[in-house]
C-alpha cells in the first residue's frame, strides 16, 4: 500500500475546506500552486500522482465546505452563486444549519449518482462528442427559453404572467449583454498586487452576493437563533434533487466553458413552484449535487475525450497522463474524502450557527460587503470594480420585480448562446 495516499488526501481536504470557507478563494489557486510546487515536492519524496491526489481531493472537499460561507453570510464563490437566494432565506429564519445539512447530503448523494453514470456517460461522449458540441449553442437557448417560460404568477390572468416573463426576459438579456461587456474587456482587469484576475469574480459577486447582503441589511437588525433542526425535507423530492443535480453536473462536466451555475439551470426545470419552501430546499440539495459530481466527472472526461474541463482537471493533466486504473483509484479517493467533508461541514455548520447567533447581523453584512468589495479590488482592480457595481445593481432588480433570481445566469449563458451559435 502507498503510505503517502492518505496523507495527500488529508493534505488536499484541508486544502479544499481553506478554499470553500473563505470567500473569493478558489482551489483552482490551490492548483495553480502546486502545479508551480510540484518539483520541490517530488524531491521530498512525492510522486506526480501524490500531488495529483491533493488537487482531487481539494476539488472535492471545497463543493462541500463552500456552503457555509454562503448560507451563513451571503458570499459566495462561482459555483455556489444560485444558492445565495434559497440559504440565505432560510438561514435568516434560523434555519441555516438545515440549510448546510441539505447541502451537504445533496453533495454526498451526487457522488453515487456521478459513480454510476460513469459508464453510460463514457460511452455517451466517445460516441458522440462532436455532434452534441455541434447543438450545445440549440440546447442552451432551450434552457434559457424553458426558464423564462416557467416563470408564471399565481394570478391565473395572463396579462400578470406576461408581464412576469417580459420581467424574466429583461433581467435575462441586461445582465447577459453586461456579461458579453465584461468578458470582451477582461483584459482591463488589473490586479494591484498582481494576481491572476478573474472576471467571474466582480461579475457573480455582484449579481448574486451583493443584493442579498444588501437587502439582508435593511429587512434584519440580528440573525434568527441557529437550530440544529435536522432538515425539512420528504425523502421521494430528497432523492429526486440528489439524481437531478448529479446527473446534470455529471453531464455539464464535458461541456467546455459551461460552468456549474449554468448546469444548476437544467435542475430548476424539474421543479414546480406550488410549494416555494420545498422548491427552495430541493434547489439547494440540487446546486450542491450539481458542483461535486462535476468535480468528479470532470476528471473522467480527462480520460475519455482528452481534454480537462476545470482548472483542477487541466493541473492533474499537466502533471500525469491518467490511466483507467488511476481514475479508479482517484474515484475512490473522491469517495473518501467526500464522506469526511460531509461530517466535517455539518459540525462546522453548527459551530458556525452558534457564533454567528450571536452577531448583529446587519454589521455582519455590511462587514461582508465591504470584504466583497475589497476582494474585488484586490484580485481585479478599479475595472473590476465597476463590473461589480453594474452587476449589483442588475442583481437587485430580480429582488424588486418579484421574480427568480436564476434569469440573472444570463450573465454566463448568453455570451455561451452566443459564442456556440456564432461558431
Amino acid at each position: 500500500m502507498d503510505l503517502y495516499i492518505v496523507p495527500c488526501a488529508a493534505f488536499g481536504f484541508l486544502l479544499g475546506a481553506i478554499s470553500g470557507l473563505i470567500p473569493g478563494l478558489h482551489v483552482n489557486t490551490f492548483a495553480a500552486i502546486l502545479l508551480g510546487a510540484s518539483p520541490v515536492m517530488m524531491k521530498m519524496g512525492l510522486t506526480p500522482y501524490h500531488v495529483a491526489v491533493i488537487i482531487l481531493a481539494a476539488s472535492i472537499s471545497q463543493t462541500f465546505l463552500d456552503a457555509i460561507p454562503t448560507i451563513f453570510v451571503g458570499a459566495p464563490d462561482s459555483d455556489t452563486v444560485l444558492a445565495v437566494l434559497p440559504g440565505h432565506r432560510l438561514m435568516l429564519r434560523g434555519r441555516g444549519i438545515e440549510a448546510v445539512r441539505l447541502s451537504a447530503m445533496g453533495s454526498a448523494g451526487s457522488v453515487l449518482v456521478a459513480l454510476s453514470l460513469i459508464p453510460f456517460l463514457s460511452w455517451l461522449f466517445s460516441s458522440y462528442y462532436d455532434l452534441l458540441m455541434e447543438h450545445i449553442g440549440l440546447i442552451l437557448l432551450s434552457i434559457a427559453a424553458l426558464m423564462i417560460m416557467k416563470e408564471r404568477d399565481i394570478d391565473p390572468r395572463m396579462y400578470h404572467t406576461m408581464k412576469r416573463r417580459a420581467l424574466a426576459l429583461s433581467v435575462f438579456l441586461t445582465s447577459g449583454l453586461l456579461g458579453i461587456f465584461a468578458f470582451e474587456n477582461q483584459e482591463l482587469l488589473s490586479s494591484p498586487l498582481g494576481l491572476e484576475p478573474d472576471v467571474l469574480l466582480p461579475l457573480l459577486s455582484g449579481i448574486f452576493g451583493a443584493p442579498s447582503l444588501i437587502l439582508s441589511m435593511f429587512l434584519s437588525t440580528g440573525m434568527a437563533e441557529q437550530r440544529d433542526t435536522g432538515f425539512d425535507l420528504p425523502a421521494a423530492p430528497l432523492v429526486r434533487s440528489i439524481i437531478m443535480g448529479g446527473a446534470a453536473g455529471s453531464l455539464i462536466a464535458w461541456i467546455p466553458g459551461v460552468s456549474p451555475a449554468v448546469a444548476t439551470m437544467l435542475t430548476r426545470l424539474g421543479m414546480g413552484i406550488e410549494d416555494e419552501d420545498q422548491s427552495a430546499r430541493e434547489f439547494l440539495v440540487s446546486i450542491s449535487g450539481v458542483n461535486t459530481s462535476c468535480a468528479m466527472l470532470s476528471l473522467v472526461a480527462l480520460v475519455v475525450i482528452g481534454r480537462p474541463r476545470s482548472g483542477a482537471a487541466a493541473a492533474i493533466n499537466e502533471l500525469i497522463e491518467l490511466d483507467a486504473g488511476q481514475l479508479y483509484a482517484m474515484m475512490a479517493i473522491a469517495t473518501a474524502v467526500a464522506l469526511v467533508s460531509y461530517v466535517t461541514t455539518v459540525w462546522l455548520a453548527c459551530i458556525a450557527g452558534s457564533l454567528l447567533s450571536k452577531i448583529d447581523y446587519r454589521n455582519l453584512s455590511i462587514i461582508v460587503l465591504g470584504s466583497l468589495a475589497l476582494i474585488t479590488f484586490i484580485f481585479t482592480g478599479t475595472f473590476g470594480i465597476f463590473i461589480f457595481l453594474i452587476s449589483t445593481l442588475i442583481g437587485l432588480a430580480p429582488h424588486l420585480a418579484g421574480i427568480r433570481k436564476t434569469h440573472a445566469m444570463g450573465v454566463l449563458m448568453l455570451p455561451l448562446i452566443i459564442y456556440y451559435l456564432s461558431g
